[in-house]
């Protein structure tokens, strides 16, 4: 099995900065693209990015690109979502999730593994 544990969320005004991180354990050895995935309040579970095993392909929702910037560090066995020029709509619970294939990927049921997520919120 495969643990996957998200950290860095938190209470931040329009325009600041966060950076989120998620550390898998366990058989993180089957493990290879990963994404991150957010919920807000009565809304579907929306993809926001995902990378490849090497880093080398990336992909991000529309609302975020040029704001968000998805990196790892496969020592570490770390992912990190650095989220810049933050708005109230991007208020939300952020999910990182893992796929057992090396293709990144911007669907929900490709992954197997999931965080329990990390409660973000911008305020006005």
């Amino acid at each position: 099995q495969v643990q996957l544990v998200e950290s860095g969320g938190g209470l931040v005004q329009t325009g600041d900065s966060l950076r989120l991180s998620c550390t898998a354990s366990g058989r993180t050895a089957s493990v290879y693209a990963m994404g991150w995935f957010r919920q807000a309040p009565g809304k579907e579970r929306e993809f926001v990015a995902t990378i490849t095993w090497s880093g080398s392909d990336t992909d991000y929702v529309d609302s975020v690109k040029g704001r968000f910037t998805i990196s790892r560090v496969n020592i570490k066995n770390t992912v990190y979502l650095q989220m810049n020029s933050l708005t109230p709509e991007d208020t939300a619970t952020y999910y990182c999730a893992g796929r057992t294939m090396a293709t990144i990927a911007r669907e929900t049921y490709k992954y197997t593994y999931w965080g329990q997520g990390t409660q973000v919120t911008v305020a006005s």
